[in-house]
Protein backbone atom coordinates (compact mmCIF):
# COMPACT_ATOMS: atom_id res chain seq x y z
CA UNK A 1 0.00 0.00 0.00
CA UNK A 2 1.52 3.31 -1.06
CA UNK A 3 1.66 6.29 1.27
CA UNK A 4 -0.81 9.12 0.62
CA UNK A 5 0.90 12.51 0.56
CA UNK A 6 -1.58 14.68 -1.35
CA UNK A 7 -5.34 14.44 -1.79
CA UNK A 8 -7.25 16.32 -4.47
CA UNK A 9 -10.89 17.27 -3.94
CA UNK A 10 -13.57 18.77 -6.17
CA UNK A 11 -17.32 19.32 -6.15
CA UNK A 12 -19.20 18.54 -9.34
CA UNK A 13 -22.69 18.88 -10.76
CA UNK A 14 -25.45 20.64 -8.85
CA UNK A 15 -24.43 22.23 -5.57
CA UNK A 16 -25.87 20.77 -2.37
CA UNK A 17 -25.97 22.26 1.14
CA UNK A 18 -23.37 20.43 3.21
CA UNK A 19 -20.67 20.22 0.55
CA UNK A 20 -18.62 22.75 2.50
CA UNK A 21 -18.93 20.65 5.64
CA UNK A 22 -17.52 17.68 3.71
CA UNK A 23 -14.63 19.77 2.37
CA UNK A 24 -13.83 20.98 5.89
CA UNK A 25 -13.84 17.44 7.27
CA UNK A 26 -11.56 16.22 4.48
CA UNK A 27 -9.03 18.98 5.07
CA UNK A 28 -8.94 18.62 8.86
CA UNK A 29 -8.72 14.82 8.74
CA UNK A 30 -5.99 14.97 6.11
CA UNK A 31 -4.07 17.41 8.28
CA UNK A 32 -4.34 14.93 11.16
CA UNK A 33 -2.65 12.33 8.94
CA UNK A 34 0.00 14.74 7.65
CA UNK A 35 -1.58 14.85 4.18
CA UNK A 36 -1.90 18.02 2.12
CA UNK A 37 -5.14 18.79 0.22
CA UNK A 38 -5.42 20.42 -3.19
CA UNK A 39 -8.78 21.87 -4.15
CA UNK A 40 -9.89 22.08 -7.79
CA UNK A 41 -12.28 24.88 -8.73
CA UNK A 42 -15.47 24.49 -10.77
CA UNK A 43 -15.60 20.71 -10.74
CA UNK A 44 -13.90 18.75 -13.47
CA UNK A 45 -13.43 22.00 -15.43
CA UNK A 46 -10.91 23.13 -12.84
CA UNK A 47 -9.18 19.77 -12.98
CA UNK A 48 -8.82 19.96 -16.76
CA UNK A 49 -7.66 23.57 -16.67
CA UNK A 50 -5.35 23.20 -13.68
CA UNK A 51 -7.33 25.67 -11.52
CA UNK A 52 -6.17 24.57 -8.09
CA UNK A 53 -5.03 25.85 -4.71
CA UNK A 54 -4.01 24.38 -1.39
CA UNK A 55 -6.82 23.90 1.10
CA UNK A 56 -5.68 24.71 4.63
CA UNK A 57 -7.23 24.61 8.08
CA UNK A 58 -7.47 28.41 8.03
CA UNK A 59 -9.40 28.36 4.73
CA UNK A 60 -12.02 25.84 5.85
CA UNK A 61 -12.29 26.84 9.50
CA UNK A 62 -15.59 28.76 9.19
CA UNK A 63 -17.33 27.23 6.18
CA UNK A 64 -19.41 24.46 7.77
CA UNK A 65 -22.54 26.64 8.01
CA UNK A 66 -22.39 28.05 4.47
CA UNK A 67 -24.48 26.71 1.60
CA UNK A 68 -23.11 26.18 -1.89
CA UNK A 69 -19.47 25.13 -2.22
CA UNK A 70 -16.30 27.16 -1.72
CA UNK A 71 -14.75 25.15 -4.56
CA UNK A 72 -17.54 26.21 -6.92
CA UNK A 73 -19.19 23.64 -9.14
CA UNK A 74 -20.09 23.04 -12.76
CA UNK A 75 -20.88 20.37 -15.27
CA UNK A 76 -18.08 19.46 -17.69
CA UNK A 77 -18.86 17.86 -21.02
CA UNK A 78 -15.19 17.87 -22.02
CA UNK A 79 -14.32 15.49 -19.17
CA UNK A 80 -16.55 12.77 -20.65
CA UNK A 81 -14.24 12.46 -23.67
CA UNK A 82 -11.04 10.42 -23.88
CA UNK A 83 -9.04 13.58 -24.50
CA UNK A 84 -10.53 15.20 -21.41
CA UNK A 85 -9.71 12.25 -19.18
CA UNK A 86 -6.14 12.13 -20.50
CA UNK A 87 -5.80 15.84 -19.80
CA UNK A 88 -7.12 15.34 -16.26
CA UNK A 89 -4.66 12.51 -15.71
CA UNK A 90 -1.76 14.71 -16.80
CA UNK A 91 -2.79 17.45 -14.35
CA UNK A 92 -3.12 14.99 -11.47
CA UNK A 93 0.29 13.48 -12.21
CA UNK A 94 1.94 16.87 -12.54
CA UNK A 95 0.55 17.92 -9.15
CA UNK A 96 1.53 14.55 -7.58
CA UNK A 97 -2.03 13.86 -6.43
CA UNK A 98 -2.29 10.42 -4.84
CA UNK A 99 -6.06 10.29 -4.30
CA UNK A 100 -8.93 12.26 -5.82
CA UNK A 101 -12.13 12.73 -3.81
CA UNK A 102 -15.16 13.72 -5.88
CA UNK A 103 -18.27 15.10 -4.17
CA UNK A 104 -21.33 15.06 -6.41
CA UNK A 105 -24.32 13.18 -7.77
CA UNK A 106 -24.46 9.89 -9.63
CA UNK A 107 -23.42 11.44 -12.93
CA UNK A 108 -20.34 13.02 -11.40
CA UNK A 109 -19.42 9.81 -9.60
CA UNK A 110 -19.81 7.70 -12.73
CA UNK A 111 -17.65 10.24 -14.55
CA UNK A 112 -14.97 9.88 -11.91
CA UNK A 113 -14.88 6.15 -12.55
CA UNK A 114 -13.86 6.77 -16.18
CA UNK A 115 -10.68 8.47 -15.01
CA UNK A 116 -9.32 5.15 -13.72
CA UNK A 117 -8.59 4.05 -17.30
CA UNK A 118 -6.01 6.83 -17.62
CA UNK A 119 -4.79 7.53 -14.10
CA UNK A 120 -3.28 5.17 -11.52
CA UNK A 121 -4.21 7.13 -8.39
CA UNK A 122 -7.02 6.33 -5.99
CA UNK A 123 -10.55 7.63 -6.65
CA UNK A 124 -13.18 7.99 -3.93
CA UNK A 125 -16.67 9.46 -4.29
CA UNK A 126 -19.03 11.09 -1.81
CA UNK A 127 -22.76 11.45 -2.62
CA UNK A 128 -23.55 15.17 -2.75
CA UNK A 129 -26.93 15.94 -4.33
CA UNK A 130 -30.28 17.19 -3.08
CA UNK A 131 -32.04 14.56 -5.21
CA UNK A 132 -31.14 11.65 -2.89
CA UNK A 133 -31.09 9.34 -5.90
CA UNK A 134 -27.68 7.69 -5.41
CA UNK A 135 -27.64 4.00 -4.54
CA UNK A 136 -25.48 2.98 -1.60
CA UNK A 137 -26.58 5.84 0.66
CA UNK A 138 -29.70 6.21 2.78
CA UNK A 139 -29.42 9.98 2.35
CA UNK A 140 -27.18 12.14 0.21
CA UNK A 141 -25.49 15.35 1.32
CA UNK A 142 -27.97 18.21 0.78
CA UNK A 143 -31.20 16.23 0.75
CA UNK A 144 -32.32 17.09 4.29
CA UNK A 145 -31.77 20.81 3.76
CA UNK A 146 -33.56 20.82 0.40
CA UNK A 147 -36.60 19.13 1.95
CA UNK A 148 -36.56 21.52 4.89
CA UNK A 149 -36.39 24.53 2.55
CA UNK A 150 -39.30 23.25 0.47
CA UNK A 151 -41.36 22.49 3.57
CA UNK A 152 -40.86 26.03 4.88
CA UNK A 153 -41.89 27.47 1.51
CA UNK A 154 -45.00 25.32 1.22
CA UNK A 155 -46.04 26.12 4.79
CA UNK A 156 -46.09 29.77 3.70
CA UNK A 157 -48.00 28.91 0.54
CA UNK A 158 -50.54 27.06 2.68
CA UNK A 159 -51.19 30.27 4.64
CA UNK A 160 -52.16 32.07 1.42
CA UNK A 161 -54.06 29.04 0.15
CA UNK A 162 -56.10 28.98 3.38
CA UNK A 163 -56.76 32.72 3.26
CA UNK A 164 -58.08 32.64 -0.31
CA UNK A 165 -59.38 29.05 -0.37
CA UNK A 166 -57.06 28.35 -3.28
CA UNK A 167 -55.61 25.29 -4.95
CA UNK A 168 -51.83 25.35 -5.47
CA UNK A 169 -49.67 23.06 -7.57
CA UNK A 170 -46.13 23.26 -6.16
CA UNK A 171 -43.20 21.91 -8.19
CA UNK A 172 -40.13 20.68 -6.32
CA UNK A 173 -36.76 19.51 -7.63
CA UNK A 174 -35.47 15.96 -7.79
CA UNK A 175 -34.63 15.42 -11.46
CA UNK A 176 -36.16 11.97 -12.07
CA UNK A 177 -36.53 10.88 -8.46
CA UNK A 178 -39.55 11.32 -6.21
CA UNK A 179 -37.65 11.51 -2.91
CA UNK A 180 -38.03 15.25 -2.41
CA UNK A 181 -41.62 15.34 -3.66
CA UNK A 182 -42.78 12.48 -1.45
CA UNK A 183 -40.94 13.68 1.65
CA UNK A 184 -42.21 17.24 1.25
CA UNK A 185 -45.78 16.10 0.61
CA UNK A 186 -45.80 14.00 3.79
CA UNK A 187 -44.24 16.77 5.89
CA UNK A 188 -46.63 19.45 4.58
CA UNK A 189 -49.79 17.32 4.71
CA UNK A 190 -50.30 17.89 0.99
CA UNK A 191 -53.62 16.67 -0.34
CA UNK A 192 -51.88 15.01 -3.29
CA UNK A 193 -48.40 14.25 -4.62
CA UNK A 194 -47.41 13.51 -8.20
CA UNK A 195 -44.21 11.52 -8.62
CA UNK A 196 -42.57 9.25 -11.16
CA UNK A 197 -43.29 6.30 -8.90
CA UNK A 198 -47.06 6.51 -9.46
CA UNK A 199 -46.52 4.86 -12.86
CA UNK A 200 -49.67 6.29 -14.45
CA UNK A 201 -49.91 7.66 -17.97
CA UNK A 202 -50.47 11.44 -18.04
CA UNK A 203 -53.94 11.02 -19.55
CA UNK A 204 -54.96 8.60 -16.80
CA UNK A 205 -53.34 10.71 -14.11
CA UNK A 206 -55.04 13.91 -15.26
CA UNK A 207 -58.51 12.43 -14.85
CA UNK A 208 -57.55 11.11 -11.41
CA UNK A 209 -56.17 14.48 -10.32
CA UNK A 210 -59.26 16.39 -11.46
CA UNK A 211 -61.53 13.87 -9.72
CA UNK A 212 -59.53 14.21 -6.51
CA UNK A 213 -59.73 18.01 -6.50
CA UNK A 214 -63.46 18.16 -7.17
CA UNK A 215 -64.23 15.48 -4.58
CA UNK A 216 -62.16 17.33 -2.00
CA UNK A 217 -64.11 20.53 -2.58
CA UNK A 218 -67.44 18.69 -2.41
CA UNK A 219 -66.44 16.99 0.81
CA UNK A 220 -64.94 19.98 2.61
CA UNK A 221 -66.40 22.96 0.80
CA UNK A 222 -64.09 25.66 -0.49
CA UNK A 223 -60.75 25.23 1.23
CA UNK A 224 -57.03 25.20 0.59
CA UNK A 225 -55.63 22.33 -1.46
CA UNK A 226 -51.93 21.64 -2.03
CA UNK A 227 -50.50 19.35 -4.68
CA UNK A 228 -46.77 18.63 -4.78
CA UNK A 229 -45.30 17.60 -8.13
CA UNK A 230 -41.82 16.40 -9.03
CA UNK A 231 -40.01 18.45 -11.69
CA UNK A 232 -39.78 16.96 -15.19
CA UNK A 233 -42.80 14.77 -14.47
CA UNK A 234 -45.49 16.39 -16.59
CA UNK A 235 -44.78 16.37 -20.36
CA UNK A 236 -45.98 19.94 -20.95
CA UNK A 237 -44.70 21.34 -17.67
CA UNK A 238 -46.26 22.32 -14.35
CA UNK A 239 -47.63 25.66 -15.54
CA UNK A 240 -49.55 24.04 -18.40
CA UNK A 241 -50.80 21.32 -16.06
CA UNK A 242 -52.18 23.98 -13.71
CA UNK A 243 -54.01 25.60 -16.64
CA UNK A 244 -55.49 22.26 -17.69
CA UNK A 245 -56.61 21.48 -14.13
CA UNK A 246 -58.27 24.87 -13.87
CA UNK A 247 -60.08 24.26 -17.14
CA UNK A 248 -61.28 20.75 -16.35
CA UNK A 249 -62.19 21.20 -12.69
CA UNK A 250 -63.53 24.77 -12.87
CA UNK A 251 -61.39 25.41 -9.78
CA UNK A 252 -58.54 27.88 -10.13
CA UNK A 253 -55.18 26.14 -9.70
CA UNK A 254 -52.14 28.32 -9.11
CA UNK A 255 -48.72 26.95 -10.15
CA UNK A 256 -45.69 27.64 -7.96
CA UNK A 257 -42.23 26.43 -9.00
CA UNK A 258 -39.78 26.50 -6.12
CA UNK A 259 -36.75 25.96 -8.33
CA UNK A 260 -33.19 26.59 -7.19
CA UNK A 261 -34.20 27.98 -3.81
CA UNK A 262 -34.03 24.33 -2.71
CA UNK A 263 -30.31 24.09 -3.47
CA UNK A 264 -29.33 27.14 -1.45
CA UNK A 265 -29.31 28.16 2.17
CA UNK A 266 -27.49 27.06 5.28
CA UNK A 267 -27.32 23.28 5.66
CA UNK A 268 -29.44 21.84 8.46
CA UNK A 269 -27.70 19.86 11.16
CA UNK A 270 -28.42 16.48 9.51
CA UNK A 271 -26.46 17.49 6.42
CA UNK A 272 -23.62 19.00 8.44
CA UNK A 273 -23.21 15.80 10.43
CA UNK A 274 -23.59 13.46 7.45
CA UNK A 275 -21.11 15.46 5.37
CA UNK A 276 -18.63 15.56 8.24
CA UNK A 277 -18.82 11.80 8.77
CA UNK A 278 -18.35 11.10 5.07
CA UNK A 279 -15.48 13.58 4.76
CA UNK A 280 -13.61 11.94 7.62
CA UNK A 281 -14.37 8.48 6.23
CA UNK A 282 -13.09 9.44 2.76
CA UNK A 283 -9.64 10.38 4.06
CA UNK A 284 -9.47 7.34 6.34
CA UNK A 285 -10.45 5.13 3.40
CA UNK A 286 -7.80 6.70 1.20
CA UNK A 287 -5.14 5.94 3.80
CA UNK A 288 -6.39 2.34 3.87
CA UNK A 289 -6.03 2.06 0.10
CA UNK A 290 -9.69 2.34 -0.99
CA UNK A 291 -10.18 2.86 -4.71
CA UNK A 292 -13.12 3.33 -7.08
CA UNK A 293 -15.72 3.36 -4.31
CA UNK A 294 -18.40 5.73 -3.11
CA UNK A 295 -18.85 6.09 0.64
CA UNK A 296 -22.37 6.45 1.96
CA UNK A 297 -24.21 5.97 5.23
CA UNK A 298 -26.51 2.95 5.34
CA UNK A 299 -28.28 2.05 8.59
CA UNK A 300 -25.94 4.43 10.47
CA UNK A 301 -22.82 2.69 9.18
CA UNK A 302 -20.38 3.95 6.55
CA UNK A 303 -20.55 1.62 3.56
CA UNK A 304 -18.36 1.46 0.45
CA UNK A 305 -20.13 0.86 -2.86
CA UNK A 306 -18.11 0.20 -6.03
CA UNK A 307 -18.55 3.10 -8.46
CA UNK A 308 -19.27 0.53 -11.15
CA UNK A 309 -22.51 -0.44 -9.36
CA UNK A 310 -24.01 3.03 -9.23
CA UNK A 311 -25.36 2.89 -12.77
CA UNK A 312 -26.76 -0.60 -12.20
CA UNK A 313 -28.71 0.00 -8.99
CA UNK A 314 -31.92 2.02 -8.92
CA UNK A 315 -32.71 3.66 -5.61
CA UNK A 316 -36.43 3.54 -4.82
CA UNK A 317 -38.37 5.72 -2.41
CA UNK A 318 -39.69 4.46 0.91
CA UNK A 319 -42.50 2.05 -0.03
CA UNK A 320 -44.20 2.42 3.35
CA UNK A 321 -44.42 6.21 3.05
CA UNK A 322 -45.50 5.99 -0.59
CA UNK A 323 -48.33 3.61 0.25
CA UNK A 324 -49.39 5.69 3.25
CA UNK A 325 -49.59 8.83 1.12
CA UNK A 326 -51.43 7.12 -1.73
CA UNK A 327 -53.84 4.98 0.30
CA UNK A 328 -54.42 6.94 3.52
CA UNK A 329 -53.45 10.60 3.45
CA UNK A 330 -54.62 11.41 -0.08
CA UNK A 331 -57.95 9.63 0.14
CA UNK A 332 -58.98 9.81 3.79
CA UNK A 333 -62.28 11.63 3.11
CA UNK A 334 -62.42 12.36 -0.60
CA UNK A 335 -63.98 9.15 -1.94
CA UNK A 336 -66.68 9.32 -4.58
Amino acid sequence: MRKINTIGVLTSGGDAPGMNAAIRAIVLTAQHHGISVTGFKRGFNGLLNGEHFQLTECYVRDIIHHGGTVLKSARCQAFTTEQGQLQASEVLNRLAIDCLIVIGGDGSLRGAELLADYWSGQIIGLPGTIDNDVAGADKTIGFATAVNTAVEAIDKIRDTADAFERTFLVEVMGRESGYIAMSVAIACAAEQVLTFESRQLPSQQLASIVNHITNAQKSRGNSSYIMVIAENLWPTGTIELAKELTKQSNIECQPCILGHIQRGGRPVFEDRILATKLGVAAVEASVDGAHLVMLGEVNQSITATPLSKLALEHKTIDTFLFNAQQQIFEYHDFHD
